[in-house]
């Protein structure tokens, strides 16, 4: 009899996880999650806020995407390459991180080297 209680069991649990698996490939078939273009910026030195606030790129205002803070993940804008060069790190002097890539500086701008840190200038 004990036999045949855990037939029925295993049978249920198969069932179960056969309809939750059918289930999952359905909604992916039907609402394809597709990542916005583009790439994460480099992680900064650390770590971030230790939360999940997004868990794909749809969850993302804008072009921004959701990505890995080094500990949660968040909505960040996206890394960009702008065109032109970087002045000498001579002619920028400023001693912080002010930016960390491209896509953070305004307009024509890019983020540069400077001779301790990084900043926002125009291209060369």
């Amino acid at each position: 009899m004990d036999k045949h209680w855990w037939t029925v069991c295993a049978l249920i649990v198969a069932f179960c996880a056969l309809a939750h698996f059918d289930t999952v490939l359905s909604a992916r078939a039907c609402c394809k999650l597709t990542g916005k273009p583009g790439v994460c910026p480099r992680r900064r030195l650390g770590y971030g806020r230790c939360a999940e606030f997004c868990s794909n790129d749809s969850d993302c205002p804008d072009k921004e995407k959701c990505c890995s803070n080094g500990c949660g993940h968040e909505c960040m804008p996206p890394y960009v390459v702008k065109r032109g060069g970087c002045p000498l790190p001579e002619t920028t002097p400023m001693c912080a991180e002010y930016c960390y890539h491209d896509g953070q500086c305004p307009g024509d701008q890019k983020c540069c080297r400077t001779t301790c840190g990084h900043a926002c200038s125009e291209p060369c």
